[in-house]
């Protein structure tokens, strides 16, 4: 099991939040502890009295589950990381074009500004957002953009 976890304390600090992260990690099970219990159990079970077979197929059943859940969540992680990197390559289309964006200036009434300008760079964000360089120096969300392809620059063609 992975499990990223960054630290930011004094030397004296770490090691207590080091013995954090590692007790958090063995407190929990993943499939193959699981199968190491139900194997010890299948060992160790009395031989007059068996384990119900019911119960068996129960747990075998749940084992079976939480396998096909966990490579589901596997998968879906796989493809949440391709689409944001696809983000940012489908954002890079905007480059050299103009768009309308809004800004939100009064909170209490929901008044937004929009303004045009030019696309010069795309970033993704350490926040993991997509951001848009415009040709006055400012970085925008991606999600700030109302609209794209513009109508007056429409009528010119």
């Amino acid at each position: 099991m992975n499990m990223n976890v960054q630290a930011t304390a004094s030397p004296g600090e770490r090691d207590m939040n080091e013995g954090q992260v590692a007790e958090q990690e063995d407190a929990m099970l993943d499939k193959d502890d699981f199968l190491k219990i139900l194997i010890a159990q299948l060992q160790n079970q009395d031989p007059l009295d068996p384990m119900d077979d019911r119960e068996f197929i129960a747990q075998m059943a749940q084992f079976s589950s939480l396998e096909q859940m966990t490579n589901m969540n596997e998968a879906m992680q796989r493809f949440v990381d391709r689409q944001e990197g696809n983000a940012l390559v489908q954002q890079s289309e905007l480059i050299g074009t103009t768009v309308k964006w809004g800004s939100l200036v009064d909170e209490d009434h929901g008044e937004i500004q929009y303004k045009e300008n030019e696309v010069q760079s795309v970033r993704r964000s350490e926040q993991g957002d997509i951001e848009l360089l415009l040709d006055d120096g400012r970085w925008i969300d991606s999600r700030q953009v109302a609209q794209i392809g513009l109508e007056h620059e429409n009528e010119e063609t």
